[in-house]
């Protein structure tokens, strides 16, 4: 336990959670769309897509950026930026310009040369860091099996490669232990779409459990993380958060929770799952399949799409796209448009006609999506507003004004929800 000297947000303690080592509880009432606390980042990175687009520093997106004057790679809003980024910029500056298209160190290699840095020019804790230091993270060390320890080997391999000249290195013992868990303890900022922008470091937003049935929900601007309830939440009570995507059924949530973080979920939805026949309907067919053929199904599903995260990586849209209308053809056959494996294949291949410009297509498969979705996710999702964004964009881009601004609307309610 820590001092009661440390800094605290109000309302909100540290506290030893039963079976959870340590969790965050509530020393007062919070009411719905409450803000609990907010956390800048420790340090964060902007994935290399959106260089150009956004600012390296803030995250905020801005016509007319300026780039870096040395590598011409990093981009800034303004001065003030570029200053105040150039402590954590010089690490990659030389080697951006050394490197130049070879430069492509993955974002948890930035996002831990970072820490390293920051570690090093301000030793003393950081206003991200009123209830949790970074040097606290769990790292789960003792559950990595042999490929997670090779996978950070090649890390620290990328590490020595691409930022050798401006960082000093602790021994590889402790950089293992600072790769599990940045790991364990990274955040990947998303805008109002949902779409990555890159990865930092929230201490004090690390400090929450997870549940799947969470009472606050976590959003970004630019580089500051927000908690917001999204219950109401009573003095002692625990606050959760989610670490995944509360779409899937039970078991393939437990699945991720144990691949990511080590530990199965055991509040009230994975104990009851009462969600997931809903989630797993099976279509009404004269001849019913059998429960087999459900499961070989469920199976297949499951294979096809971790076949489309791998893709994504080197197939064409094309490719892609055909990847997904033969996998919903097939699952179609048993399953309804409503099932969560139908609904993930369909999300990807909006995904794809988004990024080739084919908003029919996009629309198509978005208006098939948004009814299971606001049946699915819980009424303050984050994952459903961004839905009815993207619907209202393409509606007004086809020209159908009417329709794109009641889905406009629909957004902004969901939104307005949550402040």
């Amino acid at each position: 336990m820590r001092s009661e000297a440390v800094p605290q947000p109000g309302g909100l303690e540290r506290f030893a959670s039963p079976g959870k080592g340590r969790g965050l509880r509530a020393l007062r009432r919070y009411a719905v769309g409450e803000l609990l606390f907010s956390c800048p980042a420790y340090t964060a990175v902007l994935t290399v897509s959106e260089r150009g687009s956004h600012c390296d520093c803030c995250f905020a997106r801005k016509e007319g950026l300026s780039k870096c004057g040395r590598c011409k790679q990093a981009f800034y809003c303004n001065v003030e930026c570029q200053k105040e980024d150039w402590p954590m910029h010089k690490l990659e500056c030389s080697a951006m310009c050394a490197f130049g298209q070879n430069w492509n160190p993955s974002e948890t290699v930035r996002l831990t040369a970072r820490i390293l840095a920051k570690q090093k020019i301000h030793p003393e804790r950081t206003q991200s860091e009123k209830l949790l230091a970074v040097k606290e993270f769990e790292s789960h060390l003792d559950k990595l099996d042999n490929e997670k320890r090779e996978l950070i080997q090649n890390d620290i391999a990328a590490l020595h490669h691409f930022y050798s000249k401006h960082l000093e290195y602790p021994d590889n013992a402790a950089l293992v232990v600072l790769f599990a868990q940045v790991n364990c303890n990274g955040f990947t900022i998303e805008d109002e779409e949902l779409s990555h922008l890159g990865s930092a470091i929230f201490p004090d937003v690390a400090l929450m459990n997870h549940s799947c049935c969470p009472n606050v929900i976590v959003t970004y601007k630019g580089t500051l993380a927000e908690v917001r309830a999204v219950k109401e939440i009573e003095p002692g009570e625990e606050v959760f958060t989610s670490y995944i995507d509360l779409l899937y059924p039970t078991e393939d949530r437990n699945d991720r929770l144990r691949d990511s973080y080590f530990f199965t979920c055991d509040c009230r939805e994975c104990t009851m799952k009462e969600k997931d026949k809903e989630k797993l309907k099976i279509r009404k067919l004269n001849d019913p399949p059998s429960s087999e053929a459900v499961r070989d199904m469920i199976r297949y599903a499951r294979n096809v799409i971790e076949e489309f995260r791998r893709a994504k990586h080197y197939k064409s849209p094309s490719e892609l796209l055909e990847i997904c209308e033969l996998s919903l053809d097939k699952m179609g056959a048993v399953f309804e448009d409503s099932n969560v494996y139908m609904l993930h294949m369909m999300y990807q291949a909006m995904g794809v006609c988004l990024y080739v410009q084919d908003w029919e297509g996009a629309l198509h498969y978005g208006q098939k999506i948004i009814r299971p979705y606001s049946k699915h996710y819980p009424s303050y999702s984050l994952n459903v507003a961004s839905m009815w964004l993207k619907l209202g964009r393409l509606y007004i881009a086809l020209d159908d004004r009417p329709a794109g601004d009641k889905a406009l609307k629909k957004w902004t309610s969901t939104v307005m929800h949550l402040h």
